[in-house]
């Protein structure tokens, strides 16, 4: 690892140790027991193992937790905490397609201030510290330069199916793409989206209705790699429910103004 920071160390053993498990039960898909949270949000039994193999490694920091299965757990320090995705892209896992994420942040005083986004099948370390830059493995990662937004590569998450402003999401969608020469892919991982944004491989991405640990350790990573991440409701990112924009910084203005 470039980065040399106590909570980067400790997230990285987390996410290498938890990672030995979800390879294994992806490749055994069909003896994983699942069971249904709601319409189009589904929970898997590997969730749960990787969820809790991270909190035992990263508990004996005393830290608190926000997680996507076990909810708050409160620590010694209250102004300390893990946000943690165990499988950000579920439902891609869950149909046998490679493209998921273990997603860890850290929290200090209500900022991230560090994360990694763990791509285990592809073997991609995204990772990331407030003034020491942002990395891909051992290359330092940037954001794309590209300011042409007709020929912009965009990714967006859609609704869910339940969503109320299912319909205004899709107006959103079609509106966008009038705009662009470029199809808009759907990758179906909100951590890896930003990863590919911090990476360049995407110019820009925008999503509503997120959870806060979707997308937390992205965002320290777009941040550290020169890009724009923001919350299109102006209000922080530990909200409830989350809107969010990241792109390089020559196109933020227009695809902001889209929204």
């Amino acid at each position: 690892m470039k980065i040399n920071s106590p909570q980067i160390n400790m997230m990285y053993k987390a996410c290498m140790k938890a990672s030995k498990v979800l390879i294994r039960d992806f490749g055994e898909l069909e003896k994983l027991q699942v069971s249904e949270k709601g319409l189009g949000d589904f929970v898997t039994a590997s969730d749960k193992r990787v969820e809790k193999i991270i909190i035992g490694e990263l508990e004996k920091s005393e830290y608190s937790f926000l997680t996507e299965e076990t909810g708050l757990i409160e620590g010694k320090y209250k102004d300390k905490r893990w946000i943690i995705d165990p499988i950000d892209g579920t439902f891609n896992f869950l149909n046998g397609l490679p493209h998921f994420a273990i997603s860890i942040g850290y929290e200090e005083n209500g900022e991230i201030v560090s994360g990694i986004i763990f791509d285990p099948i592809k073997n991609e370390m995204f990772s990331a510290h407030k003034g020491s830059g942002a990395y891909l493995n051992n290359f330092r990662t940037r954001v794309s330069n590209k300011s042409d937004f007709k020929n912009a590569c965009l990714v967006h998450g859609g609704p869910k199916g339940t969503s109320k402003a299912r319909e205004s999401i899709l107006d959103e969608y079609k509106k966008i793409s009038m705009k662009t020469n470029t199809n808009i892919r759907k990758s179906g991982s909100a951590a890896l989206d930003l990863a590919y944004v911090a990476a360049g491989r995407y110019d820009g991405y925008w999503q509503r209705e997120l959870n806060y640990w979707d997308i937390a350790a992205g965002i320290i990573i777009v941040k550290e790699s020169g890009g724009f991440v923001e919350n299109l409701k102006e209000e922080g990112f530990d909200k409830e429910k989350v809107d969010i924009i990241a792109s390089n910084s020559k196109i933020h203005k227009e695809l902001r103004n889209f929204l």
